[in-house]
C-alpha cells in the first residue's frame, strides 16, 4: 500500500507528459497530411523526401 504513494503521482506526471507531448503534435502540425499516403504512393512522380 505504501508503494502507491509514489506510483500514483508518477503515473499521472507520465500521463500528463504523454497528453503534453501529443498536444504539442498537433499544435505542431505533425497529423496534417491533405494528400493521404494511400493516394501519394500511387502517384507515378515519386519524391526522394517528404514535402514539408
Amino acid at each position: 500500500m505504501e508503494m502507491l504513494v509514489y506510483l500514483i503521482p508518477i503515473s499521472l506526471f507520465l500521463g500528463g507528459l504523454g497528453l503534453a507531448a501529443f498536444f504539442w503534435a498537433l499544435k505542431s502540425h505533425q497529423y496534417d497530411d491533405p494528400e493521404g499516403d494511400s493516394q501519394r504512393i500511387l502517384s507515378p512522380d515519386w519524391e526522394d523526401e517528404p514535402r514539408p
